[in-house]
């Protein structure tokens, strides 16, 4: 059976054990005295679970430890030199390649693979389109041909074993089914514990996330000292030469400078905009114009950055690069530019407006939170709406806003795709906005690509400046959730 075939199969025998159990024990409270301890229908769950559970976590198991399995129990009969130099890998894979292969070929091609070569099974394979690689050697189409009959018997054995457990696991529930049985304290066992393992897989991610960050930084900073990572000024990524002594330079800091100041100049746009359009729509626009903006606006979450970037590329760089042209025309008379289409500028300028919906969002609910009863004590005082909205709603909404600004700008700080098309790729150090510079994550990303060694420092140095950014942006999340936790206003 095919692996969907033996799940709904499990789910039709949890049908089954749910419709069996409800009837049985409704039967057996009309027949008793004493009343149910749980509905009829927790007796229902609990069957299907004790039906579906086992056998679905027996199918996972079995699913991702039958391959490893398969393949150590592949025999290699008279592997050839040119076999046997193959990495295990990588010969396992083109066993299973031709093995994929054969199961496609029809019965009568595949009685007689026996004793045939590669050659001719090339021709039979590319027939329908199936290409046999090059480093397939003859002994590796008996291999497949092994591999493919301890699959067959693997998925038989699991077939059987996995509806085998089903259906005891139905027949331990229905016999289970008694007026006492405390079918809701185990139901709601399974759901908890559900619940727990759902959020351990996001806590385990983050530790598998930081771990692997972790490890290979510390790999990292055996070869290269962490004083010229953390404090070296130049960034040339690059190997020593054959015979030469000159290593590469892995300073952080104009990267690091790069990401500050691009964010910085984001927040200088989108703070403005976002927490005046929040205003408005939280205390002074209609339900109507909220209704309808609040929409509009948001949509600007929803537009992917590399269609922000390519806006900066192609329409805001370029305008601002022709807008500084004239400028310097008029008043000098030299129309060159002192804009460059790939600036600091540019990026931070699209970069805001990208973040303007997090920042309006956020602080529009946050001073939408504001107790309704603040504003009528200000209003009855005789305060005006702009000043009850300085006064009381904003102080009152401050701590909230705070942190939606720090949430906002580590977003700011990870962000790529608009960075590498609006503010180039350049590690320099300059303090005019009007030059390009570059950020952490393109230079992950860089370092990443391409056809590097991936233990080299030269790819090491990304995990260096994975965990850098990744602590920058727990500074600024812990932060923010101190200053949540200090000064949050407790309300009736």
């Amino acid at each position: 059976m095919s692996i969907l075939a033996i799940v709904l199969t499990v789910l039709v025998l949890g049908t089954v054990g749910f419709v069996l159990a409800r009837r049985r024990s409704a039967m057996l409270a009309a027949a008793s005295t004493d009343k149910l301890h749980s509905r009829s229908i927790y007796h229902g769950v609990y069957a299907a679970m004790a039906t579906t559970i086992p056998a679905l976590l027996l199918l996972a198991i079995w699913l991702a430890v039958s391959p490893v399995v398969v393949t150590s129990l592949v025999v290699v009969p008279d592997a050839t030199a040119t076999e046997t130099n193959l990495a295990p890998a990588l010969r396992a894979s083109l066993v299973r390649s031709i093995g994929e292969g054969i199961r496609l070929l029809p019965p009568e091609e595949r009685e007689n693979l026996e004793n045939i070569n590669v050659a001719d099974l090339r021709p039979m394979l590319a027939r329908r389109g199936i290409p046999v690689p090059t480093e397939a050697t003859d002994s590796m189409i008996r291999q497949a041909l092994e591999r493919n009959r301890l699959e067959d018997t693997s998925r038989l054995a699991m077939t059987v074993v996995v509806l085998a457990v089903a259906v005891a696991g139905l027949v331990f529930a229905l016999r289970r089914v008694a007026v006492r049985l405390r079918a809701r304290n185990q139901v709601e066992r399974v759901v908890k514990s559900f619940l727990v393992l759902c959020s351990s897989i996001a806590i385990l991610t983050t530790v598998g996330i930081v771990s692997s960050m972790l490890f290979e930084s510390i790999d990292f900073f055996s070869r290269v000292p962490p004083s010229s990572f953390f404090f070296g000024t130049v960034w040339e990524p690059r190997f020593a030469a054959a015979g030469s002594t000159a290593t590469g330079q892995f300073g952080l800091i104009p990267l690091l400078i790069g990401t500050l100041y691009i964010a910085f100049v984001a927040m200088l746009f989108a703070v403005p905009v976002g927490l005046f359009a929040a205003i408005y729509m939280a205390e002074y626009a209609s339900n109507r114009v909220r209704s309808v903006v609040k929409p509009l606006l948001e949509v600007l979450a929803g537009i992917p950055t590399i269609v922000y970037g390519f806006f900066a590329l192609i329409t805001v760089g370029p305008f601002l690069r022709d807008l500084s042209a004239d400028i310097n025309g008029l008043l000098t008379g030299d129309y060159s530019s002192f804009i460059q289409a790939q600036s600091i500028l540019t990026a931070g300028l699209v970069m805001g407006i990208m973040l303007i919906p997090f920042v309006s969002s956020l602080s529009d609910d946050i001073i939408t939170a504001v107790p309704r009863s603040l504003r009528d004590g200000s209003l009855g005082l005789g305060a005006t709406p702009s000043e009850t909205v300085k006064k009381v709603v904003l102080p009152a909404a401050l701590p909230g806003i705070v942190s939606a600004l720090l949430l906002t700008a580590s977003r700011a700080i990870g962000e790529t795709m608009i960075v590498v098309l609006a503010a180039g790729i350049a590690a320099n150090i300059t303090a005019n906005p009007f030059e390009a510079m570059t950020t952490v994550t393109i230079k992950i990303v860089s370092q990443l690509t391409g056809d590097l060694d991936f233990t080299s420092p030269q790819s090491l140095v990304a995990f260096a400046l994975g965990i850098t950014l990744f602590a920058i942006t727990l500074v600024l999340n812990v932060i923010a959730l101190a200053i949540v936790r200090k000064y949050r206003e407790q309300y009736d």
